[in-house]
């Protein structure tokens, strides 16, 4: 397993569980000096990335691009794939193939997590799902058509009323027989809904592509209550050989959360 930690480039987020803000550059170099094998980046759309300037800023940095987000698709652009306007639904999809493209190029996946949407105002459970299906079943053609994957991230109750579990989004990923599709398993949210992380991971098995690295309150590891050695143990048991990315409020500082992280990393990890 490898480490990863995050750099938010939306003003819009500001505030949520990022490490690094802002300056993509800066934020390569803090993450190359505290010990990150890779940076996982949230742009404001792909257009806002140069390809040439982070495949240079990558290279001096001796750094991976572990994944692209997409949560400015929802936080920014208001872009949601379960909206119950059709053309909003289709701008949505279009967002995210252009995330999947520029993470491609650097062999990463993109990210859904906030662009799922929710079910509610005018639109049932049900539909909301058939949409979240058809949405993921032609982006899994596109990751197909790159050679690349995408993650699909199960949120919260208090983030998605949809699918809240690692068992839920199995069941949806295999409804649709996606394949390309794997599963983000983000502690944080786990730590919420799931009645116990390692039983969880292992149910999900091979479909888990991508751990998100937070303690119970959303801090570094170690800041909270999450017991940590079982969750890697079942990693391992699994064979998981990602990331684990330090998707983390940035407290009580970056420099003081990076540093917590790579050092629980190095002590579960190795």
């Amino acid at each position: 397993m490898l480490s990863a930690v995050t750099i938010s480039l939306v003003p819009e987020a500001r505030g949520g569980p990022f490490v690094y803000w802002d300056d993509l550059a800066e934020g390569c170099r803090e993450a190359a000096a505290r010990g990150f094998d890779a940076v996982e980046v949230f742009p404001p759309g792909a257009d806002a990335v140069d390809p040439l300037v982070l495949r240079s800023l990558l290279d001096e940095h001796g750094l991976a691009l572990a994944a692209v987000g997409t949560g400015a698709g929802w936080v920014k652009h208001k872009l949601s794939l379960t909206s119950p306007d059709a053309t909003v639904r289709d701008k949505a999809i279009a967002f995210v193939k252009s995330i999947m493209d520029l993470a491609a190029r650097f062999e990463a996946p993109a990210i859904i997590g906030s662009m799922q949407g929710r079910w509610g105002d005018g639109v049932t459970k049900p539909e909301a799902l058939r949409y979240l299906g058809h949405a993921l079943f032609k982006l899994d053609a596109h990751a197909a058509d790159l050679g690349t994957t995408l993650l699909y991230e199960p949120l919260n109750r208090y983030e998605t009323n949809l699918v809240n579990t690692l068992a839920d989004a199995v069941t949806l990923l295999n409804a649709i027989g996606a394949e390309r599709v794997k599963i983000l398993a983000d502690l944080y949210h786990m730590n919420i809904e799931e009645t116990n992380l390692a039983d969880a991971i292992r149910g999900a098995g091979s479909r888990i592509g991508h751990v998100h690295f937070a303690d119970s309150n959303r801090r570094a590891a170690g800041l909270g209550h999450t017991d940590f050695a079982p969750v890697v143990a079942t990693l391992v048991e699994i064979g998981y050989a990602g990331y684990l990315s330090a998707e983390i409020l940035p407290l009580p500082d970056a420099d003081t959360a990076a540093r917590q992280t790579v050092a629980a990393f190095r002590r579960l990890v190795g």
